[in-house]
């Protein structure tokens, strides 16, 4: 069954339609596009902007409506939906940031979160197998539900929540706590709600839920772990005799960052029996057990250097590399898969010649440049 990262892209994305109709045919193609199997559902994967972001806000996806009918949802999921349908508007916009935010921060290595129309999960089959890729996309999945639906709040966009107003008095560095702190606490807990619950529904006794309900977690901490602080000065001229502050979520570009680093030291872990109850432990006995926030896998990776279609993996052919570098991710060696690359020189469109034009704008020429380029052998 797949896990809930396949659902996630499935349920969420699965209503792309025609974004060119006019608003009188807006609930007709949201009705059409949910009933669309999911391997015809990715042949317009791209388009992303969704019926689902033109149905009313004011009112929740009632029983009646389409909830049910997405694929993939379990029976809890599908009650989520119905009773807070305002919330998927932000679920869908989640799902676009995970796909961003992966292909950014794997863009220089073998794997590069390339997408798939192929199957019912967007990543390829490579989801499927508990590899540490696996873990970064739950965790980041979990992550980005959490950061959307708590943007929704902060800008009034839902109506079940708000600004977290229980940040208030005088901190121990002595500015008021007050303004708008982003309310983290209603955006995780619906994370863990809709997100957990498919893992959940699996039951917890065997591998995959326990390893994807431990790096949805590690996805929110990353979250939690790196919130910051804004202020702003009160006084004469400016002098900050009061200074008012609340609490904000870190840019998602920040989390992805973290998460990264995370699946750069993820620990290999197996099912193992502790007492009555069946956990996770490292593989290899002298490692220590990973933290909350670290995040774990139960299977190697493929070495992504082949193309496998069955498995959704494009391969590094074609792929440009950096040839001046060996050791970096991105160096010729490591990402071709050894010395099959090859070097040619190509012209490049550059600004050049800048000028600053007074008031207030940069003016620059186009120049044609002659680079060398390093590309991964076919």
């Amino acid at each position: 069954m797949p896990s809930f990262v396949h659902t996630f892209f499935v349920s969420t994305l699965f209503v792309a339609a025609s974004c060119w109709f006019q608003f009188t045919y807006k609930m007709l193609s949201f009705y059409l596009c949910v009933c669309i199997d999911a391997a015809i559902f990715f042949t317009v994967l791209y388009c992303l902007c969704s019926s689902l972001a033109r149905l009313p806000r004011s009112r929740p996806v009632s029983g009646a409506e389409p909830c049910g009918r997405l694929r993939g949802l379990t029976p809890g999921q599908v009650g989520v939906c119905r009773a807070r349908g305002e919330v998927m508007e932000s679920v869908r916009k989640a799902a676009e940031m995970v796909i961003e935010e992966c292909q950014h921060q794997f863009r220089n290595r073998r794997w590069n979160c390339s997408t798939t129309p192929r199957g019912i999960n967007i990543f390829g089959r490579v989801m499927n197998q508990g590899t540490r890729e696996a873990a970064f996309v739950h965790a980041l999945s979990s992550a980005a539900i959490a950061v959307a639906v708590t943007r929704g709040c902060s800008r009034g966009e839902l109506e079940r929540c708000g600004c977290d107003r229980k940040v208030r008095g005088v901190s121990p560095e002595g500015f008021q706590w007050s303004g708008c702190s982003d309310n983290l606490s209603y955006g995780v807990a619906f994370s863990q709600t809709f997100v957990d619950e498919a893992e959940r529904a699996k039951g917890m006794s065997s591998g995959r839920p326990l390893m994807n309900i431990h790096n949805n977690e590690a996805g929110r901490k990353a979250i939690l772990h790196n919130m910051q602080v804004e202020c702003k000065c009160h006084g004469v001229s400016g002098s900050c005799e009061l200074r008012t502050c609340w609490k904000v979520m870190p840019p998602f570009r920040r989390v992805g960052a973290v998460l990264k680093e995370r699946f750069d030291g993820a620990t290999e872990v197996r099912l193992t029996r502790v007492g009555s109850r069946t956990a996770l432990l490292p593989r290899d006995p002298q490692v220590k057990p990973p933290a909350a926030r670290d995040l774990v896998y139960l299977a190697p990776s493929p070495d992504f250097c082949r193309l496998d279609p069955d498995n959704g993996i494009p391969g590094t052919a074609g792929r440009r590399c950096n040839g001046t570098s060996r050791l970096a991710p991105d160096g010729c060696e490591l990402l071709c898969c050894g010395p099959g690359f090859r070097a040619g020189r190509a012209e490049v469109v550059q600004r050049c010649s800048c000028k600053f034009s007074w008031c207030c704008s940069v003016r620059c020429q186009q120049c044609k440049n002659t680079v060398l380029i390093h590309t991964c052998r076919e």
